[in-house]
């Protein structure tokens, strides 16, 4: 009998207990007005942002090992279950509750999803039940986490996994939600654009893979041969991922509205130029254009555009893809000259790839979908400055921030659970190791 798992098991019964029996509000008709249109679009692009994770397991797995296929395909799955739980319990409290401090929400404004019914709230504007913006956000951090997951790959043990994308959670995503999109938020109140979780998602979860190959150090097999498990699967995940993220960047205008249709063409383009950018400087490198490759890219272009998506022009996010497809490949060929084991680039794609966005997005932001009498929104192109000195300022912040807190978490998760598997359950494969599965073929 492994007794650790008494723990999560004793955690689900107790949050199961307090979804029974604590009191609840009834869930009536709301008072205000509804905007159906805008209701039955975030109810889409919510389906769309979750299809993403089962994609991404796609993505993931098809580029493993053949032994750790299943193990890497599950680590994505499973945080639909377990994020689920913990953003309803007090997840969706801490990212968007009363602001303490600019920092973090206070617990208790959401707990278990209190006051979260179908009255608008402040946090979504009029038209829109607050219900279904908690659950758009909650598919943005079920599938941050399943990120992390690429860099440390084939080596980590799954109770350890558990314990630690519970953690990363609580502790790295929900603060950043709440400094990048409450109104009270730290970098939201310095101004800093992140349409739909540049910041917040990609950029925290490359630099938590950053922290994690290196925490559990390289594989044993690490330097040698390698052929992905499954290219099709990669190519059905990239189009999952593809289609899914127009959910992820139009739905984050939360609404059927002109900003959506604008973030709908502008991650499209900045794909397809991504897409088209790496395989062609492969090329020039005098590398076979592949089809994994060709999928990384677009994943690329779509990480770059995701901050900026709502507020440049479909031009400019030509450049965007192409200019993140650039400093992504180098960084990955970078990586393969060093002994860090990223297992899938998570860094260099998601990590370099949504620092590049972010900074694009203070160069080139040109639209204001705001109030009819907001300001103009510029960038550096428009001659705002202000707004590229804003944006390298909270990268630091968020680098420091991300960097130090992922550190931490690792280390404290070890401490309870040794991280890595056994040398032996490695080369027999996380599958058959840590879920007795494997493949029929294998």
């Amino acid at each position: 009998m492994n007794k650790f798992w008494i723990v999560p098991l004793i955690l689900l019964v107790v949050v199961s207990a307090m979804g029974a029996f604590m009191p609840s509000p009834l869930i009536t008709a709301p008072t205000t007005a509804v905007d159906t249109g805008n209701v039955a679009w975030m109810l889409v692009a919510c389906a769309l942002v979750l299809l993403m994770t089962p994609g991404l397991a796609f993505f993931y797995g098809g580029m493993v090992s053949t032994k750790n296929i299943i193990s890497t395909m599950l680590q994505s799955f499973i945080c639909m279950g377990v994020i689920a739980l913990l953003w309803i319990t007090v997840g969706f409290s801490l990212a968007f509750g009363d602001s303490i401090g600019g920092i973090i929400g206070d617990p208790r404004t959401f707990f278990m999803f209190q006051n979260v019914g179908l009255e608008p709230g402040k946090e979504v504007g009029a038209g829109l039940p607050l219900i279904i913006f908690a659950m758009f956000q909650l598919m943005f951090a079920i599938i941050t986490p399943a990120l992390i997951t690429g860099s440390f790959a084939e080596r980590i043990r799954f109770s350890g996994y558990l314990l630690l994308i519970s953690l990363f959670s609580l502790l790295i995503y929900c603060p950043l939600a709440h400094m990048a999109w409450h109104p009270k938020g730290l970098l939201f109140v310095w101004g800093v654009l992140d349409f739909a979780g540049g910041t917040v998602v990609h950029i925290s979860a490359g630099l938590a893979a950053l922290v994690g190959a290196f925490f559990l150090k390289k594989r044993k097999a690490h330097g040698g041969s390698h052929n992905p498990a499954n290219i099709p699967f990669v190519i059905l995940g990239t189009g999952l991922l593809w289609f899914g993220w127009f959910g992820f960047n139009a739905g984050s205008a939360l609404g059927a509205n002109g900003q959506a249709v604008l973030a709908f063409g502008t991650t499209n383009t900045a794909a397809a130029a991504a897409a088209l950018a790496w395989v062609f400087i492969d090329a020039v490198r005098g590398r076979r254009i592949s089809a994994m490759n060709a999928c990384i890219g677009a994943v690329v272009g779509l990480v770059a555009i995701t901050p900026a998506a709502g507020y440049v022009s479909i031009p400019a996010s030509i450049f965007i893809g192409a200019i993140a497809a650039a400093a992504s490949n180098l960084a990955v060929y970078w990586k393969s000259k060093t002994a860090l084991d990223d297992t899938l680039d998570v860094f260099p794609c998601h990590g370099i790839g949504g620092i590049v966005g972010m900074i694009c997005t203070a160069i080139f932001a040109n639209v204001n979908f705001g109030a009819a009498d907001a300001a103009p929104l510029t960038g550096v192109v428009g001659g705002n400055w202000d707004l590229l000195v804003a944006h390298l300022k909270a990268l630091g912040l968020v680098v420091a921030f991300v960097v130090g807190g992922s550190f931490m978490i690792y280390g404290f998760v070890n401490l309870i659970i040794p991280m890595r598997v056994k040398e032996e359950q490695e080369e027999l494969g996380l599958d058959v190791s840590q879920h007795g599965e494997k493949l029929a073929s294998v």
